[in-house]
Parts: C-alpha cells; structure tokens; sequence
C-alpha cells in the first residue's frame, strides 16, 4: 500500500506541474482520500463529443499500479464501450490488458482516443454498438451528439 501512495503522489505532482501541457484533461485527486479521483476530459473534436466535458469517477486500488483502478464515466455519455447506466467502460488496459507504466493521466487520453475509435464489437451499450454494426453511422452520430449536448454541456442562461 505504501508503493501504490508514493505513485499517486508521484502522479499527483506531475498532473500539478504539467497542467497546461494537456488542456484536454483535468484530474482532480480527492482531497481526503488519494485513492480516489475525478478527471474532466474533453470530448475529441470531429466527433459527436465534440464541445463536450465528461466527468470520469476513479477509484484506485491500494494494489496500484500492479492492477488497473477503475474508471467510469459520472456523465452520461452514448458510445458503444460505455454502459449507458452504470457508466462503466470497456477497455482492454482496464482489465486484461493492463500494465503499471500506464499512469492516471495516460488512462484518460485512452479513454479520450476510445471516445474517437469506438469498438462495436465488443460493446457495453448494445443500442449504440447495433448502429454502428449495421452501417447506421448517421443515427449513431445523431445520438451520440444529443447526449452529449443534453449531459456533457453548459447550459447556456
């Protein structure tokens, strides 16, 4: 346990320091709790998040960075990898895939490059992977934006 807090203090101190050379991400550790953060991250442009910030919860194991924390989105968001209720994602490097050079900061760019490269074929929200299966890029597309507009940007007045 005392390994996995040196790294998040490590981690902690390098997300301070290099805070203006990724403006597409915003982590936040709890300030009670450094097993515990939340991450802002901009949705990729030329996609249907585009113009969006979407909240990512994530809970790190004291086994870090041996085993991968886990992250979810809080905002609600309509991708193929993404439980539409839960939040919950489905990423190779969050699960079989993982490995402890992958830091908190490199998990949010694989989630924002996901965000950009949906997989349909192993889909979390069947919904959104069925329109992206049968060729229906522009329904997919459509949805994706709504929601994106409805939970994951300001409203204005």
């Amino acid at each position: 346990m005392q390994a996995s807090r040196a790294r998040l203090f490590k981690e902690y101190k390098e997300v301070q320091r290099e805070k203006a050379a990724d403006p597409d991400i915003q982590l936040v550790c709890d300030d009670s709790n450094i097993f515990k953060w939340t991450a802002l991250i901009k949705g990729p442009s030329e996609t249907p998040y585009e113009g969006g910030v979407f909240q990512l919860a994530f809970a790190v194991p004291e086994q870090y960075p041996l085993q991968p924390p886990q992250v979810r989105f809080l905002t609600k968001i309509f991708h193929p990898n993404v439980h539409f209720k839960t939040g919950e994602i489905c990423l190779d490097i969050l699960k079989n895939a993982w490995s402890p050079a992958w830091t908190l900061q490199s998990v949010c760019r694989a989630i924002i490059a996901l965000m950009a490269h949906p997989e349909p074929d192993s889909p979390l929200n069947c919904d959104s992977g069925n329109l992206l299966r049968s060729g229906d890029t522009r329904g997919f597309q459509s949805m994706a934006r709504m929601y994106t507009r409805l939970a994951a940007m300001p409203k204005k007045g």
